[in-house]
């Protein structure tokens, strides 16, 4: 018997622990039908069973399913208020700041936060938690390696001072590596950090249902100490804040109320 979407959507669920309904249907539907015919297989059934039996395949299917996309620095002005407002307003009131950058893809952004941050506090006092669904670019993240388009958004004095050259790469120092601890997590099913200062989620919402959206905004605002903050991506302003019991601080900036 042929597998339809529906039965598909919950065989992945019971495999990998990701739902894909909380996914808008047409774009995730769209995504996996382009993988499916791209790897010559007949339908869901077929395709399903090879994942069950091919690691690689079954890794290639997680990381196409959970969009990665991310560069160091993305949307410089969002980054140049973060330094010059957002960071100096959080410092106020702790010196010492718990960050969450969440589905941080290959690293760029937390690393970017690190380095953002070492213009106004020590590295040694910077500490970030970032996570992501995908093993792989967990992987690649905790690697640190670049290629020169990836780091061409990051500015001089950074790429000079925190990365070392090898070939044609760029990988990030030991020295900000510290900084950040890389975890496994899941935004719709797993526990979030508590008591955080600054939680970092860009470009990840727009692929969420309304409904997802709603739980994990509210996830957030809950994960946030009073007074913190959440940055969200260009294409994620958030309509009545006050709904998930946030205000904006600046154009994607949230503060809790």
């Amino acid at each position: 018997m042929p597998m339809n979407y529906e039965e598909f959507k919950d065989v992945i669920h019971r495999k990998s622990k990701i739902n894909l309904n909380y996914y808008k249907e047409r774009q995730m539907k769209r995504r996996i039908d382009s993988l499916i015919k791209r790897n010559n297989f007949k339908g869901y059934k077929d395709y399903y069973e090879a994942l069950c039996k091919d690691k690689d395949l079954y890794e290639q299917f997680i990381n196409y399913l959970t969009i990665n996309v991310s560069e160091f620095y993305r949307n410089i002005n969002q980054w140049k208020v973060l330094e010059s407002e957002v960071f100096p307003y959080l410092l106020s009131k702790n010196k010492k700041l718990k960050i969450w950058s969440a589905a941080c893809s290959t690293g760029d952004e937390p690393y970017s936060l690190a380095m953002c941050l070492s213009n106004l506090i020590p590295l040694s006092s910077i500490s970030i938690i970032a996570t992501d669904i995908d093993k792989e670019v967990l992987r690649k993240a905790k690697e640190g390696i670049y290629s020169e388009k990836s780091v061409a958004g990051v500015p001089t004095n950074f790429v000079n001072k925190y990365f070392n050259k090898v070939g044609d790469k760029y990988q990030i120092k030991s020295e900000i590596k510290k900084c950040i601890e890389f975890k496994e997590h899941n935004l719709l099913n797993d526990p979030y950090p508590k008591n955080c200062d600054l939680i970092v989620c860009r470009n990840v919402m727009i692929y969420f249902t309304e409904e997802s959206k709603d739980m994990i905004y509210k996830k957030f605002n809950e994960s946030l100490k009073g007074g913190g903050i959440l940055f969200v991506g260009s294409t994620e302003q958030i309509i009545m804040p006050t709904r998930y019991n946030f205000e904006s601080l600046k154009t994607f900036f949230y503060k809790k109320i």
